[in-house]
């Protein structure tokens, strides 16, 4: 497992845990994220800026802040 953060891009990953308070887990659910949900990171910034996400079971795109990003981890997916 590995942070979101550190995922590489155009790679199908899972969430596996989302780590932090209610108040992380709740921003996230808000924004369509969920444990289980596959995801593809679209794209990083050079210079530690945010990260953009695709969720790929609600098909939404959304840019996440570098801490939030280390707080989901995530797995790859072999099959898409």
């Amino acid at each position: 497992m590995m942070s979101l953060a550190q995922a590489p891009p155009d790679t199908p990953l899972k969430i596996r845990e989302i780590l932090g308070g209610h108040g992380v887990r709740r921003k996230l659910f808000a924004l369509g994220f969920h444990k289980n949900d596959l995801i593809e990171l679209d794209s990083q910034s050079i210079f530690r800026g945010p990260v953009l996400v695709r969720n790929l079971t609600s098909d939404t795109s959304v840019a996440l802040g570098r801490g939030i990003a280390q707080r989901i981890l995530v797995e790859i997916v072999n099959e898409r």
